[in-house]
């Protein structure tokens, strides 16, 4: 009986050494091949543009090389899926955004996953701030004006958003909550669509993201307001942040995030998110992602990420259950 136990405990504590020599194993070798990161939207656009700057950065520091792959369809959730469903070894993994880990949580009433539970959060990668743009026919010159004017004009003004649960469309619910204001909502099919219109003055204004206003504002088409982020954008450094304007509450970034399936090993995933902070400090790599107008996220450990995305879904949800927009 005695021999029995002590081989038992031999048995036990080899496997247990097993196990460590195996991770340790594990996290020397990774990567031994190529990693694929996964972008939801089609190539040319701006999260495949930031996801290349990225994928880039981490195959110097990964010693392999990136491969960027575009599964674009469905809002984000065919490429979601794919990864969702994929080995957890850390060789396929996602470049999230605001769009597949909260808004479509918020505005799906089924997935087929789960956004907090199919997926290893590794890290916030960009922000990109929103940018509230005037046509110049509106006489208001800073964002106080902008309310004032609203309040005396209730029924003159409209909005422009990219669409029905677009960030342009939820953020400019939340500026009319915060500000107290109505304006009416007039949805187009991207925010591309929405840009004639609302140079010609059909639509009055639009909280849209930087890339796709800059040009216009630059070139004096579009007046610009105030930004969304808690700092002013590099990219407009004249332009206020609403909370300097007197309205806080908008602090409203289409941020992007580095996600893997669930159930990835812990030491892969300390591998990715250290990469992803080692990267955030790198200079060349931040006048990269400023030069697109967006911004490079301050490092966040996986849990943090994570718990960020939860706040992010209890947070459009409200904005959305306001406004009155149901699940489809």
């Amino acid at each position: 009986m005695a021999l029995r136990k002590n081989m038992l405990r031999t048995c036990i504590a080899a496997a247990i050494a097993s196990i460590g020599l195996s991770s340790a194993a594990h996290a020397q070798g990774y990567p031994a091949r190529p990693v694929t990161v996964v972008v939801p939207f089609a190539a040319g656009g701006s999260s495949d543009i930031l996801a290349r700057a990225f994928g880039a950065s981490l195959a110097s520091r990964l010693g392999q090389p990136v491969i960027i792959e575009n599964k674009p369809g469905a809002g984000g959730i065919i490429a979601s899926d794919y990864v969702a469903r994929a080995q957890p070894d850390g060789y396929t993994l996602l470049f999230g955004t605001i769009g597949t880990h909260a808004i479509n949580a918020v505005l799906k009433k089924s997935l087929p996953f789960d956004v907090a539970k199919s997926f290893t959060a590794l890290g916030r990668l960009q922000d990109g701030p929103l940018v509230l743009v005037v046509n110049p026919s509106v006489p208001a010159k800073d964002l106080q004006g902008l309310i004032g004017y609203a309040r005396a004009h209730p029924d003159k003004l409209s909005y422009a958003s990219a669409g029905i649960g677009a960030i342009s469309h939820l953020g400019g619910e939340l500026f009319k909550s915060e500000a107290k204001v109505e304006i009416t909502h007039v949805p187009y099919k991207g925010g591309g669509a929405a840009m004639p219109d609302l140079l010609g003055g059909q639509v009055q204004l639009m909280l849209e993201t930087i890339p796709n206003t800059l040009s216009s504002v630059r070139a004096g088409k579009l007046r610009a307001l105030a930004v969304s982020s808690d700092k002013r954008s590099a990219s407009l450094p004249d332009v206020p942040t609403f909370t300097e304007s007197g309205l806080k509450g908008l602090n409203v970034t289409t941020w992007t995030g580095l996600f893997g399936p669930a159930g990835m090993p812990a030491d892969v995933a300390s591998r990715l998110n250290a990469e992803i902070a080692k990267i955030a400090a790198d200079p060349d790599y931040i006048k990269r992602i400023e030069q697109t107008g967006s911004e490079v996220a301050k490092p966040m450990s996986g849990e943090q990420f994570a718990a960020f995305v939860n706040s992010e879904v209890t947070r459009w949800r409200t904005v959305a259950r306001t406004a009155g927009i149901q699940p489809e």
